[in-house]
């Protein structure tokens, strides 16, 4: 299981959310490239990118900044939010990402998935972020009357290469991951899971390890590690065993 920091861009600068408002968010930094590099520092091996502006807009809007972490680390990087056909999805594989995260677009055009991924395979994750069991798209403003794990399967039998799961309640809240919703949701997935929302403290990661046998193969991280109740390094280390859990 891998530890993966998440940025969110919000007009360029580095941003939490509660819950996926936009009106409700917290400013980290105005250079998301320096906080590319703090968490590279520490011993992040992938971070985890949002385009929040692009979620709802439908296409890409913080290019500069995504450029500019890509100039500054080395680390895999994975984008979502705005991703809603293939020659956008292609345009940011160029740009030198390593993964593409399709959101509302999977949910509306499964086939998408297919595409992308018979062109470029092992580089489409699908995220899929749930209140209630059920898919919301459109940066979280829209619940569908899709069940999330009907989705995965779905989209796992088009060649995505992992997922995302984000519980939405507890997204931004430093309330605890939901570990049941997520492991259920992994049994079902049919390719490998990371769990995202809800992360507060080195407990939720304990919790997380014995579900790599359910399929959770990472965690995603945001406000945990920058309000300092998660340290990175810790979390990372637990991870490889380094540290008693």
């Amino acid at each position: 299981m891998i530890i993966i920091p998440a940025i969110d861009l919000k007009q360029g600068q580095c941003v939490r959310l509660k819950q996926g408002r936009m009106d409700d968010d917290t400013v980290y930094s105005d250079d998301p490239a320096e906080m590319a590099r703090r968490w590279v520092a520490l011993g992040a091996e992938r971070i985890h990118l949002v385009d929040l502006d692009g979620a709802f807009s439908g296409q890409p809007e913080n290019l500069q900044a995504v450029r500019a972490i890509r100039a500054a680390v080395g680390v895999e990087l994975e984008l979502g939010g705005g991703i809603r056909d293939q020659a956008t999805a292609e345009r940011l594989l160029g740009e030198g990402l390593d993964y593409v995260i399709l959101g509302t677009a999977a949910l509306e055009d499964p086939p998408l998935v297919g595409r992308i991924s018979a062109a470029h395979p092992g580089k489409v994750l699908v995220g899929i972020d749930a209140r209630d069991g059920f898919v919301a798209v459109r940066g979280w403003a829209d619940v569908s009357k899709t069940r999330a794990v009907d989705l995965a399967k779905t989209l796992a039998g088009e060649g995505a290469a992992g997922f995302i799961f984000t519980d939405i309640a507890r997204d931004g809240m430093q309330t605890g991951v939901n570990h049941e919703a997520t492991a259920e949701f992994a049994r079902h997935a049919g390719a490998g899971t990371i769990a995202s929302g809800g992360v507060t403290d080195l407990g939720d990661i304990q919790r997380l390890l014995p579900l790599e046998a359910d399929g959770i193969v990472g965690v995603i991280t945001g406000r945990a590690i920058y309000e300092g109740t998660l340290e990175l390094a810790e979390a990372i280390a637990l991870t490889k065993g380094k540290i008693n859990g």
